[in-house]
């Protein structure tokens, strides 16, 4: 699978996890210059804490199209680090 934004592949792996019709990427999948921490609060109930990132290349910021759950509860620890993307980011095969 393959994550583009502003026409650049910001992520790419053969081993993403599927969860509620999201490809989550493993972190060393993912470019890390594109993400920027966002403070954006959310918690899942059955995931836990989430961290959003937003995604920045050059003057564009994309805010909050990223996400991953860093400490996740039980049912989600399969993708503990993952990160997936918003609709606005192209995720194909």
């Amino acid at each position: 699978m393959k994550a583009t934004w502003q026409n650049k592949i910001i992520a790419e792996s053969d081993a993403t996890e599927v969860v509620e019709g999201n490809h989550y990427f493993p972190p060393d999948s993912v470019k890390q210059e594109f993400l920027q921490k966002s403070d954006t609060p959310y918690t899942c109930p059955w995931k836990g804490e989430c961290q959003y990132y937003n995604l920045v290349d050059g003057e564009t910021i994309g805010k909050d199209m990223a996400w991953a759950y860093p400490d996740p509860k039980p049912a989600a620890e399969h993708i503990r680090g993952y990160l997936a993307f918003d609709p606005r980011v192209s995720v194909e095969a």
